[in-house]
């Protein structure tokens, strides 16, 4: 199997966070422009955008072709009430991903992409790009932060079989390097994996700089990776001007591939030699109404053959 490429709902604006202005893309539309621009493989955006039937979202993927690569699930897990409301919701998802992915005799098994409860802190959310160590967990409360990760992982495979993966994200409590680490040090490297997230990355360290000795570090964790460039100018001017999360989003601090500081032929590079197999899902975060998909999602596959993906 060689690398593949996907892309996601949240490239059509269909974003997991509440309050925002603007109907997102319709999932039948965001489906056949995705295709159509060359992806193969889709994540299921949040709940109820896709359909929520197994049998209808198989026919869905198959009559355009494509392949479901995972699922995105915020849980607030530095609250230890939050857990087993979120284990419900993991499984739940994950059911669905199993079933429609048996339905399509996929090749490529999806993952559940766990997240934290992401701009919902407002410490974090309004520092997004320039914490400091005093604002993110304490030793005991990352204690209990890993123990809700690796609750719903080992929860989600025994109902499925399924593999989890942890998304550092900024606006969340796993932003940093150090903070990445930490949570990983604290789980079962057979339970819990990492989607190496580029962009998030970046702009959670102030720098692309650092991005591939990043990988190296967490090279045996990584089992599945998201495609995210980053504008350092606009970087910048969040970090100057002191913007909130969703005002470097709005403002296009995650540009189109290419146009940021990601270096995507070394990341590339560097899959290659660690014989990475499976998919990896290009995001270009959009709020609704942001933007035109699906000549950006056209130009971003563009750039990925344009380096041999």
């Amino acid at each position: 199997m060689n690398i593949l490429v996907g892309n996601a709902p949240c490239s059509w604006g269909s974003l997991e966070f509440e309050g925002l202005a603007a109907e997102p893309i319709g999932f039948a539309r965001m489906l056949d422009e995705l295709g159509g621009t060359g992806y193969t493989g889709t994540e299921l955006g949040d709940w109820g955008y896709m359909p929520t039937d197994p049998d209808l979202l198989a026919i869905a993927l198959v009559d355009r072709g494509l392949t479901l690569t995972g699922a995105f699930v915020p849980v607030a897990l530095a609250d230890p009430a939050a857990h087993a409301d979120g284990e419900a919701v993991a499984v739940r998802t994950a059911t669905l991903l199993e079933a429609a992915a048996t339905r399509l005799d996929q090749r490529v098994a999806p993952y559940l992409v766990l997240a934290d409860n992401n701009g919902t802190i407002p410490l974090r959310t309004q520092n997004a790009g320039r914490v400091t160590p005093a604002m993110g967990l304490t030793s005991e409360q990352m204690d209990t932060f890993a123990s809700g990760a690796s609750q719903i992982a080992e929860a989600v495979l025994r109902a499925t079989g399924l593999r989890t993966v942890f998304h550092h994200h900024c606006a969340g409590y796993i932003e940093t390097e150090s903070e990445i680490a930490q949570l990983l040090a604290r789980t079962d490297p057979s339970v819990l994996g990492l989607v190496f997230d580029t962009g998030h990355f970046a702009f959670g360290a102030g720098s692309c700089q650092g991005i591939v000795a990043a990988l190296n570090r967490f090279a045996d964790r990584i089992w599945y990776m998201h495609f995210k460039d980053c504008d350092p100018q606009v970087m910048a001017r969040a970090h100057a001007e002191e913007w909130d999360y969703f005002g470097a989003v709005r403002n296009g601090v995650f540009c189109e591939l290419g146009k940021g500081c990601v270096d995507f032929a070394a990341v590339y590079g560097w899959l290659q030699r660690r014989r990475y197999s499976g998919y990896i899902t290009v995001e270009q975060d959009v709020l609704p109404g942001m933007g035109m998909p699906f000549e950006s999602a056209l130009r971003n596959r563009e750039y990925l053959q344009s380096i041999g993906l």
